[in-house]
């Protein structure tokens, strides 16, 4: 299966989680995260986007980022890949510094924001590398504390959510941040429908309008059952390793039906048709090319 879709939606708020290879260590001393703040940095000036929280841990990195015009993916290609980059001619090393794909999540400001920075920023307290958030060094809690200029980190707009004066807002903010060390990850609460977003359906419908679509609650099974009467057809002959044209249609739609409604992948639906997924992929272009 094709991997899941990124959303692209002007002004949303994503937060991104970046690991390193195999899970290991992607910063080797303090300077490396000044550099990897400083291509940050550079690269939100650039495309227009803020950036309202961050966290660099030892082996990967969470950042709260709401996006322009630019996509999330070109920003986070820029940043990973000058940073990776340089940290390759550092360690005279090649290959991959961090895993293949950022992990993003569309967020709910009005919803989770909040606990999103509390937990990005009390990160290094669950790790136990810390006993308070003002501790760590390398974060954005400080930004908002207002102990050290980050002009590259938005906090206004979180901290207007606490109150309208700044000073009354701050000490709200450092409130709610040390009233809770243990927090659990508001991502564990990430819609049940479609996992790149925490929301609602009611939130992911305005967002996306008719990109987006809740899953179905069909099984695939349920589905070829659908298929066997649409097409006129029984289930052997869906198995059966005819190639004749209705057949290789109604296959082609329950893969269809499968992906659009994320009941299933390609893989799994060519597992369970006996096929091969290129052939699949070729009957969906063919009969269902939108």
């Amino acid at each position: 299966m094709p991997r899941p879709l990124r959303l692209h939606v002007p002004g949303a708020f994503y937060h991104v989680t970046l690991r390193g290879n195999h899970r290991q260590n992607i910063f080797f001393k303090p300077a490396d995260r000044d550099l990897f703040n400083e291509i940050a940095a550079e690269v939100i000036e650039r495309f227009t986007t803020r950036l309202h929280a961050y966290c660099l841990m030892t082996n990967h990195v969470h950042l709260l980022i709401q996006v322009g015009e630019v996509p999330l993916g070109r920003l986070m290609l820029r940043i990973a890949g000058r940073y990776a980059r340089a940290i390759q001619r550092q360690l005279h090393t090649t290959g991959h510094l961090f895993e293949k794909r950022y992990h993003p999540v569309i967020v709910d400001a009005d919803e989770y924001l909040l606990e999103l920075l509390r937990y990005i920023h009390l990160n290094p307290l669950r790790a136990r590398m810390v006993d308070a958030a003002e501790a760590y060094r390398w974060s954005s809690h400080h930004a908002y504390l207002g102990t050290r200029t980050e002009p590259w980190v938005t906090t206004d707009f979180a901290l207007s959510m606490f109150h309208s004066n700044r000073a009354q807002a701050v000490a709200a903010y450092d409130r709610f941040v040390g009233e809770c060390p243990d927090v659990h990850s508001p991502l564990n609460e990430c819609n049940v429908n479609d996992r790149r977003i925490l929301g609602s359906d009611e939130f992911a419908g305005k967002l996306l309008g008719d990109a987006w679509q809740a899953k179905s609650r069909k099984t695939l099974h349920e589905l070829m059952d659908d298929a066997a009467h649409k097409f006129s057809i029984s289930h052997e002959s869906l198995l059966s390793p005819s190639r004749q044209r209705h057949l290789s249609k109604a296959r082609a739609w329950v893969a269809y039906e499968a992906i659009s409604l994320r009941i299933a992948s390609l893989s799994q639906v060519a597992r369970l048709l006996q096929r091969d997924e290129s052939s699949l992929r070729a009957a969906i272009q063919r009969y269902f090319p939108r």
